[in-house]
């Protein structure tokens, strides 16, 4: 199955009138201002997806900052995007698709296959010259019935066993993995035995995912391999998405933490560890 779209391939599709649904999933931590930049410039029939309200319930200590909403709130959420049942649609934002991803996993959780990321987001496209529109685009409702459990999940327990026997990914930056900083959660460090594998080695100095097989070069030096269960975890089971991602592409599948650190960090009953080595 596959996980990525180029923009060459997006664009013969728009061009050629094949029905396609477009998502703009423009978010980052610390940048609350995604719709305005969706607003001045974005891909030409795009729908702006908003990650906070749309793609998450409210912030929970008990499941993390962005806890996965409801079933039928997400349904509800991607008919107002203009899903239909057999769709393709292809998901893109302006951080090498970091956030994207996130809606991606969820529609592929929730049972819809033909579901892309546009391989090296905006950026790409406005690379290549390709046209861009402001505004909002309104599409009509769409019909789309959406399911669950079409990827791994694990929770807390679940991280707190997983290194035993297989391979726990944490997918944050490596300082934070360390200890050495924490802008958000309330400890600093990461889940006991857990690996550390920054989104940011996933991609290429243009925002593009490497090609598979330097992916499957990098996930094996991590320890991943076709018979190792492997998970993944990062601050809020955003980038994490991105993670299971290029993990697909390299030929693997794994299981994401939805709660991540930040649910496991406001849990006191949990250790965490700190310093470059998981620490099991």
């Amino acid at each position: 199955m596959d996980t990525l779209i180029d923009v060459a391939g997006l664009n013969a599709r728009m061009a050629s009138g094949q029905r396609t649904v477009l998502l703009d999933v423009r978010w980052a931590l610390g940048d609350p201002d995604g719709h305005s930049h969706y607003l001045k410039e974005h891909i030409p029939g795009a729908v702006y997806v908003d990650l906070p309200t749309q793609l998450a319930d409210p912030a929970d200590p008990a499941h993390g900052r962005h806890p996965l909403p409801s079933q039928a709130r997400f349904q509800e959420a991607a008919r107002s995007w203009g899903v239909r049942d057999g769709d393709v649609v292809v998901a893109y934002d302006d951080a090498g698709n970091t956030s994207a991803a996130r809606v991606w996993w969820m529609l592929r959780n929730a049972g819809v296959r033909t579901v892309y990321l546009l391989d090296g987001g905006l950026a790409a496209w406005r690379r290549a010259a390709l046209p861009l529109e402001g505004g909002a685009v309104e599409p009509d409702a769409g019909d789309v019935t959406l399911a669950g459990g079409g990827m791994q999940v694990t929770d807390a327990d679940g991280a707190a066993d997983w290194a035993a026997g297989g391979v726990l990914l944490d997918a944050r930056a490596g300082e934070r993995y360390r200890g050495e900083v924490e802008p958000v959660d309330p400890r600093a460090g990461h889940i006991p035995g857990a690996v550390s594998a920054p989104t940011t080695g996933n991609l290429d100095d243009d925002g593009r995912f490497l090609p598979a097989e330097k992916l499957r070069q990098r996930f094996a030096g991590l320890g991943v391999d076709a018979t190792t269960p492997t998970a993944v975890y990062c601050g809020s089971g955003v980038t994490a998405s991105h993670e299971i991602a290029a993990l697909e592409i390299a030929g693997f599948s794994a299981a994401l933490f939805p709660g991540s650190f930040s649910e496991w960090s406001n849990d006191d009953s949990r250790q965490v560890a700190t310093g470059a080595d998981p620490g099991r």
